[in-house]
């Protein structure tokens, strides 16, 4: 089996020691920095398949770190480990290109299913090509990135576009906030948090607002469905 690289950016020195420790008993390669800028020369100078990342840190922090990183890299999975627990904090990093974001303290359990779930979705991964998906006059093109609604170019974070390219794949079918979750951020579903329906505020804003017919829809109590009407 390919060996499975792993880079910490964490200045906190005992939790990023832990981490390490805890990461190699269990046979992946890791390498860490306590630093964000000596944390980016790492990742651009080694072929990592997973980046877990601090934000409040020396150098330059967490979503600068983050952004950098998605400049040159579109696909490794990146996950933030912080204290910063606010819905605001979860979404500037998911705006960043984060995939995941989990909140201190942590179990150390709970962080190996989420890095099982990263690996699993992006090790051997087939990059689509020529994938275009269209819903009514919205049209999502997988390989530029790039929306368009009635012709006129829709602007979108990374996560608002994984987010509605989940949806049009799943068009006319309801979809519960879980579901979401699990697909889109790979997180277990958490009752208490409203990042996903501050998403789909997002998009609606952006490809509903000045459109008609509108497209995504609320099925109260089950979650939502992308339809012409």
């Amino acid at each position: 089996m390919e060996e499975i690289k792993i880079l910490i950016i964490e200045d906190e020195k005992k939790i990023a020691d832990t981490l390490c420790k805890g990461l190699s008993e269990l046979d992946y390669y890791v390498e860490k920095a306590y630093d964000g800028k000596i944390g980016l020369k790492l990742f651009e100078t080694g072929d990592f398949n997973l980046v877990i990342t601090d934000i409040n840190m020396p150098g330059i922090n967490g979503y600068e770190l983050t952004r950098q990183i998605r400049s040159v890299n579109q696909y490794v999975p990146i996950m933030m480990l912080t204290a910063l627990g606010a819905t605001e904090d979860k979404i500037d990093g998911f705006d960043a290109g984060a995939d995941d974001y989990m909140v201190k303290p942590f179990e150390f359990k709970e962080l190996l299913v989420r890095i099982r779930a990263l690996l699993k979705r992006t090790l051997n991964q087939q990059l689509p090509t020529g994938n275009i998906l269209k819903v009514a006059d919205l049209e999502l093109n997988v390989d530029s990135k790039e929306v368009f609604r009635d012709g006129k170019t829709i602007t979108l974070t990374a996560k608002e576009f994984q987010l509605l390219e989940y949806l049009m794949r799943n068009r006319n079918r309801v979809i519960s906030r879980a579901d979401i979750a699990e697909k889109v951020w790979d997180l277990d579903f958490d009752t208490k948090t409203n990042v996903i329906d501050v998403y789909v505020n997002f998009l609606r804003k952006k490809i509903d607002r000045d459109f008609e017919p509108k497209l995504i829809h609320t099925q109260v109590g089950m979650g939502y469905i992308m339809k012409e009407k």
